[in-house]
């Protein structure tokens, strides 16, 4: 998937202007965080549970070369072929070889974000194969033109009902419908003779179990196992960063993802898969294959941003982040949205491609507190403004600004005379209202975000109002 990060100011300003999509994302607000908040009181010590999940997935990135090679082991032993892939072009070359070396004409896929990282569809229909979405959300965004995700567990999260209705009446040539299970209906049936017809199988994998070399995948449809049970070749595709140590582990992992991703307790299927097909079973593939894939996450392992890797791709973070609530996920222009996808893109794209999405976020800690494993995400963020102000990335207005800033810091007579007139200007701006439309010295951080108005005395005035008394 091409990047488009490096218009997030664009994307951004489309999606305010976007009738139907602020709609869509109002009605979608919240879906998920009452759920969860509701779910997690079913665990005595949830907290205790996120530092357990904290120190599993530290464990293995701390020594993931020790585990990737303990995994390997293992699934070349039950039967699977693992390979490796740099980037998304040898993912892509890796799935294509695999086609052509089994006659693959037709490819069945389950919900997988590095697929999108690659272009997996492009490069199979390329090559001549054809691949089918079979996630629901994600079928509807293939009949769309191959519309790209907007949320990592809710792809079509931005879409109404009414939308989804019409898509399905033009694409399917059907009576056009409205009730959700009349719509599910429709897609099942259009989607079970691929099923029947495809002889292999794209996935993902949600993790990686080094001690028995499986993949555990977590879904709420039926699809995932219809795709990685029917068909003769099964394809995992998945990061490096996702194996972990046991099968004991995966049971505390799985504590956290479904209540922190829907505030469910469980996923309707939790799959394990080991292995090919053995004698006498009647499902399973008779050639499986991992693909573990780099694609800029060997970089991350040792830098001041390895917290990243203890992602468990939940969706948390973005399903309480206001600044995605508010333009949806299409605005942070590549595969991952919300906070953990302006951590990761540049992490992986390239910090100087995704310039300004580390301030794409109110550094409010709302995604910090609800991520299951403790990921540090503002504090990552505001690492990566560091770094970009480090590399002379910022525009050079807003790093002269800094600069002033830090100079008037360092001197207590003048920041105190500076935040005296500051604040009364502020207020005068506001014009009593609770937040300023327009802020005259710096126009453009106005356009997207409110700033609030001061009450019009600096802390130093209100603590010698009070007597220097806290």
């Amino acid at each position: 998937m091409d990047s488009r990060a490096r218009h997030f100011k664009a994307n951004s300003e489309a999606a305010l202007a976007n009738p139907v999509l602020q709609a869509n994302m109002k009605m979608a607000k919240g879906k998920f965080v009452d759920k969860r908040a509701i779910s997690i009181k079913e665990i005595d010590d949830f907290e205790g549970t996120r530092e357990a999940g904290k120190a599993v997935r530290n464990k293995v990135i701390e020594n993931l070369d020790l585990w990737l090679e303990k995994f390997e082991e293992t699934a070349t032993a039950r039967g699977a072929t693992v390979l490796w892939a740099k980037d998304g072009a040898e993912i892509c070359r890796h799935v294509v070889d695999i086609g052509r070396k089994h006659g693959i004409q037709k490819a069945v896929k389950s919900k997988s974000m590095l697929s999108e990282e690659a272009g997996l569809n492009l490069a199979l229909e390329a090559a001549g194969i054809q691949p089918v979405e079979t996630d629901l959300g994600e079928y509807i965004l293939q009949i769309n033109d191959n519309e790209p995700p907007s949320h990592i567990i809710a792809p079509v999260i931005h879409k109404s009902l009414d939308e989804v209705a019409d898509l399905f009446h033009s694409t399917h040539k059907t009576p056009r419908k409205t009730e959700i299970p009349a719509l599910t209906r429709e897609a099942r049936e259009v989607l079970r003779s691929h099923f029947l017809t495809a002889d292999m199988g794209i996935s993902g994998g949600n993790f990686l179990v080094a001690e028995t070399g499986s993949v555990a995948l977590v879904t709420n449809e039926g699809n995932g196992r219809m795709v990685t049970t029917l068909p003769r070749v099964h394809v995992v595709i998945t990061g490096i960063e996702k194996v972990i140590p046991t099968l004991e582990d995966l049971s505390l992992l799985m504590r956290l993802l479904p209540r922190s991703a829907t505030g469910q307790s469980i996923s309707n299927y939790v799959s394990v898969l080991t292995g090919t097909k053995a004698e006498g079973e009647h499902d399973g593939p008779e050639h499986l294959y991992f693909i573990l894939v780099d694609n800029g996450r060997a970089d991350v392992v040792g830098s001041d941003f390895q917290d990243m890797l203890r992602c468990i791709r939940c969706g948390a973070c973005m399903n309480h982040c206001p600044v995605y609530q508010t333009i949806g996920g299409h605005a942070y222009g590549w595969v991952y949205p919300g906070p953990m996808g302006s951590v990761l893109t540049p992490l992986y794209t390239g910090i100087e491609n995704a310039i300004d999405l580390p301030h794409a976020a109110t550094l409010c800690n709302q995604c910090g507190v609800v991520c299951p494993v403790k990921i540090p995400l503002p504090e990552l963020l505001r690492k990566l403004r560091e770094k970009q102000v480090e590399k002379h990335l910022r525009p050079w207005a807003e790093r002269m600004a800094f600069r002033l800033w830090a100079w008037v810091a360092n001197c207590p007579t003048l920041y105190g005379i500076g935040t005296w007139f500051g604040v009364r200007y502020l207020k005068w701006l506001a014009g009593g209202k609770q937040s300023i439309p327009v802020l005259g010295t710096a126009p453009e951080w106005t356009r997207g975000r409110d700033f609030p108005a001061p009450e019009g005395k600096t802390f130093r005035e209100l603590y010698a109002k009070r007597g220097g008394r806290s």
